[in-house]
Formats: C-alpha cells, structure tokens, sequence
C-alpha cells in the first residue's frame, strides 16, 4: 500500500514539473516599452496572446519549439524558444509595411495611426529607397499637404499647409526634432538637409498646428528618428554612388547589437560640380546614435551628430535667363563666388524609466552649435550659435471616470545663444580672386530662451471611440545686445512675448473594422525672429505680436480589401491672424510687420494598394495629392490691399502617381509621376509660375555574394521628360536699377545615377 502511496506521489509531482508554465515578456527592441496583445503562434495555430504586460506562457512540454510572433506595428518575429525558470524576454522591431497599424511615436502618447485624431504621414525606407539619396527632403514631396522649394542641394525651403511659403530663402515656423533634440533654432528657422537618409529609420510628420505638443509650430512638426538595428549581430556597409554633374556620394556604416545595447554609425561624404555656375557643393558628416538598457525598467539612448559644408551658391534667376540659359549662376554671386560653409554639431541623451507599474517617464538633454561664414555679394557674415536645453515626458495608465485612459505631462527649456557680424565683401576690388574680407559693419549679440509646459489626456470611452485633449504654455523671451561702436545706431535691448495658451482636442471613432473617422481643433503660434523686430533705424519694434492660427479638421482613415488598401482624405481649415511680412527695404534688409490675416483650407488625399504577383513579388501602386485655397483674408501692405489674392509660394495642387515593385528575389523597382500646378509669385499675385510634370525612375538588384555578403546594384534617372522648371522660387523679390526681379532657381534637367552598396554580416 505504502508503494502505491509513493508511486502516485511521484506521479503527481513529475506531472506538475512537466506542466509548469514558462514565462515570457515581450518588449519594444531596446527599449522597455510592452508590446500588449501579440499573438503568438506555431505550426498547430495561435496558443497565447500577451497580456497588458507583455506577458505569455508556455507549457513545459511545448518546449523547445518554433514559435512566430507577430503584432500590429511589429515586424513579424519567428523564434525558438526553451523552457526556462526565469522570464525571458523577447524584443520585437517596429514595422513599416502596414502603415495605418503603425505606432505614431511623435504624439505625445503614442498610438497607431489609424486612431490618431490628426493628420500624421510616415516617410518610411521604402520611401527613402525611391530617390537618388542626395537630399533627404525629397521625400517631403510625396507627402501630401507639403511642397519642398529646392533651389540647390544646400538652399531648400518647406511649406506646410502653405505656412512658411513666404520664407525668403529657408524654412521657418515648423518645428523638428531629431531623436528627441530640437533642430529648429530658437528663431524658428530650420535646416533638415545635413542629415542623410541612409541614418534614418522614419519620419513623422504633424500637418497644422502642433504648438500643443512642441510649442512654436504654427506649419506642423517634422520627427526624424535615427536607424537602429533590429538584429543582435554586426554589420558592416560601404556604399558609393556617381551621378550626372560629377556627383559622388560615399557611405560607411558599422552597427552592433546586442540584447541590451546597440550602437550604429555612419559617415557620409557628398561632393557635387551642380548643374549651375557656381554650384559646387561639399559635405561631410559623421553620426553615431545608440542605446543601452541600464536596468530591467530603464534604458539609455545618445546621439552625437557633426556636418562640416562648403556650397557655392548660384542664387536665383529671371524668368529670360530661366527659360534660355538656366545653369548660369546670379551676376553678382558668380562674381563674388559667394558660398556658406560651417561645423555644426550636436550631442544629446534620453533616459526612459518605469517608475512605477503603469507611470514611465523620459528626459532627454541636448547641446547644440554652429559656426558659420557665407561671403555675400552685399556683405559678408559671420555667425556662431550655441544652443543647449532639457526637455521631461511623463506618462501615467489610469482610470479616468472609471474610463481606461492615459495622462502624459511635461516640460521644455531651451537656451540659445547667437552673435552674428557683417563685414564688408571686396570682391569688386579684386577681380576674379571672389570674395575678400573688409571692415565690420555690425555685430550683435542675441541671447533667446523659451519654455513649454504640456500636457494631454486620452480617453476610451469605449473599444472604438477615443478622445484626447491637451495644451501646451510657451514663454519665449530675448535679449539683443549691440557690440558694434562705430555707428550711432545702438540695437541693444530686451523684449518678451506674451504668454501663449496653446489649446487642443481631437476625436477618433472606428465606424467599422480598420476605418476611422477623425475630427480636431488646434491652436498654434510662431514668434518673430530678432530681425524681423527690428525697425528700419535698428530698434526694437515692441508692437510685433506672434502670428497665430487656428486648425479645424476632419478626415478617414481605413484599411479595404484585406488589408491590401490604404486610404486617407482630410478636409482642413486654418485661420491665421496677425500675419507676420517680411517687408523689403534694401538688397538684402526686411522688416517684419503683422499686415493682416489668411485662409488655408485644403483637401488632402493618399491611397496605397498592395498586391501579391506570383511567388514573393509585391506590387504597390499609389496616389496622392493636395487641392489648395490658400488666400490673404485681410491683407494692406504700403497701401496696397492684397485682400482675395492668392498666397505665394505655393502651388494650387500637387499630384503624385507611382509604383513600387519588389520581390524576394532581390529586384526591386520605383517609378514615379508628380504634377505640380501653378504658383503665385508675389502677394499681388502679378505673375504665375508654369506647372510643371517630373517623371523618375530607379530600379536595384541585391543578391549574396556569399552567405553573409550581400551585394546591392542599382541605377535611375530623375526629370527622365527633361522638363524645365522652376524648382523654388523667392516669393516677392524686387529688381534693383532697372533688372527685372529674380523670382526663379531653375529645377535639375534630365539626370541619372548609379551606385553599388556591400553590406558584411558577422
């Protein structure tokens, strides 16, 4: 009796070994961020799903085993698991293919973008994959709602909505962040094309007003997000590209990952002759970024970033010299040989912690500079910034009215400091040798700082229908300080703006399975720079206020056919008052004064379809375009009223048609079409551009050398109609001593390019 007692007891516990569940957590890749809800499976079906932690378990006698892992928003894992007395965890990689599933990381709580209450575009690899590489904004315009006016690989401007179209030679009023580090300045200018796409994972754009979120963002936010690997192994790549106008391009990149760090670096050098007279262009640049998980409930990312340029500019054109002999460069600026070159850096870290189950936070700090020269046929200027700030996120999972909801609150400080000084340019007294160095006229001193405090929460009222709400307080204050002694002009003083109240709330409602439809109202802000404050006899005007503008919009979003159709459509209304114009008194001198008031309504349209042909081929043809009413609502500058004109600057719509072709068998095809419509030169609305139609192509073949070398071959030609066009134009210019105005940089004609790239796994 007592061997049968025993027996059964053996029994009993071998059976409750054998049973025993193993634990797994499965994690965001170098990060702590929970993937809830993933769906794990294996050959027999789906067995577990992961709970609101992350969490899932599996039988002992299920391991080892085979397993595949796969969640919205995720690349699709497979994987081998065994069995295990401690939890073990499992890291999954953002992906890119199922784009409305994809999790919006720039919102200030992240969600996926079908039931973001916004209009957010995703430029992903693929995207980068359909251009030549050599400017990153090129991207931009296939987004639909932006329009890039590119004058040269170093004199390129963005619009969105139409706001910022009247910048003169750079892009203002919208704000981006790099991995979390300001790229606007504190003036609110903005410069993406240092930075080269093979760094980057994706990109985020907000359309509208986001001052809620980032402050000083009257256009919108533009995110970049730095490559990470998304394998534990070692890369190495070199890649080397030629192109028409002695373009070359090289790239280095090495990365490391582990399961708790990585680290990805990448040097690129860029040199090109230009199309145009004095059109040379040289850039180096060097980035490192990566991450390190410090402990089970934090990690730590950095980012070091360094560009040194020189770029010749050929400046802009009349419309005689566009249409009949568009390569040579401006007079005055082949004369002087007028160019821009600086160093510019910046280094910045994020430390991301769960502090209490459901309550994370994220700082991140950033220290940025630039040392400038740029010899200019009326002057020459010299320009030093050094910029450094802090900016906090929290985030807190709770029960609002007993309603699943999510409170995210926080601050941003950021200082700049900036001298500027002009000099007088002798080129006139040396001929041919270019610019040469003469007196000081000025030197200014600009110490600027801001701060924003955020906050947003998001409401379920139920498994379809979210609400969220937010605001965000900015206090911007500067001081200019005049070194310059020789004049009797003393610019020195101190000037603070308002407090801003920055208000928005948003809804989002899933009318049937993958369709969302989306309404919100946004507020948003844009200061004016020192310069535009300042008056024609050097003093500060005190009466300039922000520009501000109010966003209605309304839009779908859905998912058709399986899946296989992506379809968005916004309809959008922005009201902005106290207009802020750049009013021309000299060659190169402005004054800002707010004349007035615009409308910006729009309609914006995407649709991407995605379709199998025979084994591993996939095809995704694609539309997109904006339709835009874009008018001065009031508007009277020098006595002359402009009201009912037609914004300048941007063009009435744009259209892009194309197709994506790619296969497992490592070919892979991009072809496509962009019309661009009319734009208006000027506010008096005197004179149009042409509309103009760019048809590109590129086509690549990437095979194994041997198992662990791969070999990327590829090949294109851009304006393959070789159409002439004007690519950006300078809104208002003004002809002095009888010379017609130079509204126009003529667009590249007919180019190609080609390249090879070798990538080494270890």
């Amino acid at each position: 009796m007592e061997k049968k007692i025993l027996a059964l007891l053996c029994l009993f516990f071998a059976g409750n070994l054998f049973s025993q569940e193993n634990q797994f957590k499965i994690l965001k890749t170098n990060s702590t961020e929970i993937v809830a809800g993933a769906s794990i499976s294996s050959a027999s079906g789906v067995v577990e799903v992961s709970d609101k932690d992350g969490i899932f378990s599996l039988d002992a006698e299920d391991l080892p085993g085979s397993f595949q892992i796969s969640a919205l928003g995720y690349e699709t894992l497979k994987v081998n698991l065994s069995a295990s007395e401690s939890l073990q965890e499992i890291y999954l990689s953002p992906g890119s293919e199922n784009l409305s599933e994809v999790v919006v990381r720039s919102t200030v709580i992240p969600k996926t973008l079908r039931k973001v209450p916004a209009s957010v575009n995703l430029v992903t690899e693929t995207d980068f994959k359909r251009t030549d590489a050599t400017n990153v904004l090129e991207t931009f315009n296939t987004v639909p709602g932006m329009y890039v006016n590119q004058g040269a690989l170093n004199t390129n401007k963005i619009n969105i909505r139409g706001i910022g179209a009247r910048s003169q030679y750079s892009t203002n009023r919208i704000q981006a962040y790099f991995d979390g580090i300001p790229l606007t300045t504190a003036e609110g200018e903005l410069t993406l094309d240092d930075f080269d796409q093979e760094s980057l994972d994706r990109i985020e754009v907000i359309k509208g007003p986001t001052s809620s979120i980032y402050g000083a963002g009257l256009g919108g936010s533009i995110n970049l997000y730095s490559k990470q690997p998304e394998r534990e192994e070692a890369r190495l790549s070199a890649k080397t590209q030629f192109g028409s106008f002695n373009t070359q391009k090289q790239v280095y990149q090495a990365s490391n990952t582990t399961k708790n760090s990585s680290l990805f670096a990448t040097f690129t050098n860029l040199t090109s002759d230009g199309y145009r007279d004095n059109g040379n262009y040289d850039r180096k640049s060097a980035l490192v970024n990566g991450s390190l998980k410090t402990s089970e409930n934090g990690s730590l990312s950095y980012l070091a970033n360094f560009t040194r340029l020189k770029a010749f500019i050929p400046s802009s054109l009349n419309e005689e010299d566009l249409r009949n002999n568009p390569e040579k460069a401006a007079f005055t600026w082949g004369q002087a040989q007028g160019y821009e070159s600086y160093d510019k850096g910046m280094l910045g870290g994020s430390y991301t912690h769960s502090l209490f189950e459901n309550f994370s936070n994220i700082t991140s700090i950033f220290l940025s500079f630039r040392d400038a020269y740029e010899p200019r046929p009326f002057d020459i200027l010299k320009e030093e910034r050094v910029s450094a700030g802090v900016r906090t996120k929290f985030n807190l999972n709770t029960q609002i009215f007993e309603l699943p909801s999510e409170i995210s609150f926080g601050a941003e400080y950021y200082n700049e400091w900036y001298e500027t000084g002009t000099f007088q340019n002798l080129y006139e007294d040396f001929p041919g040798e270019g610019s040469v160095l003469g007196e000081r006229l000025s030197n200014n001193e600009q110490d600027r700082n801001y701060a924003n405090f955020f906050a947003q929460v998001n409401l379920e009222f139920t498994e379809k229908w979210n609400l969220e709400a937010g605001f965000n307080i900015n206090t911007t204050n500067y001081s200019l300080t005049d070194l310059y002694t020789q004049d009797e002009v003393d610019q020195t003083g101190e000037y603070g703006f308002d407090t801003v109240f920055s208000p928005r709330i948003g809804t989002s409602y899933e009318i049937g399975e993958g369709k969302n439809i989306y309404a919100s109202i946004s507020h948003g802000f844009s200061t004016p720079t020192v310069a535009e404050t300042l008056t024609p006899e050097g003093q500060i005007n005190t009466n300039l206020e922000p520009e501000t503008g109010i966003n209605y919009e309304a839009g779908f979003k859905g998912n058709w056919l399986q899946n296989k159709l992506y379809t968005e459509i916004s309809v959008y209304s922005i009201q902005i008052d106290n207009l802020l114009v750049a009013q021309r008194v000299g060659e190169d001198q402005y004054v800002g004064i707010n004349a007035g008031k615009t409308n910006h309504n729009g309609i914006e349209f995407l649709t991407n379809y995605r379709f199998l042909v025979g084994p591993g081929i996939s095809i995704k043809p694609y539309v997109n375009g904006a339709f835009n009413f874009f008018e001065f609502d009031e508007f009277v500058n020098n006595d002359e009223d402009f009201s009912g004109n037609e914004l300048p600057g941007v063009p009435k719509y744009t259209l892009n048609l194309g197709v994506d072709i790619q296969s497992e068998s490592g070919f892979e095809f991009f072809g496509n079409y962009r019309n661009v419509g009319e734009i208006p030169l000027d506010d008096a609305n005197s004179g149009y551009t042409d509309r103009y139609s760019l048809l590109n192509f590129k086509a690549g073949y990437t095979f194994n050398v041997f198992q662990d070398l791969n070999l990327n071959l590829y090949g294109g030609v851009n304006n393959a109609l070789d159409e002439n066009y004007a690519a950006s134009i300078v809104t208002n210019a003004v002809g002095f001593g009888g010379s017609a105005p130079r509204y126009y940089y003529p667009g590249n004609p007919r180019n190609y390019f080609g390249g090879l790239q070798l990538n080494y796994i270890f």
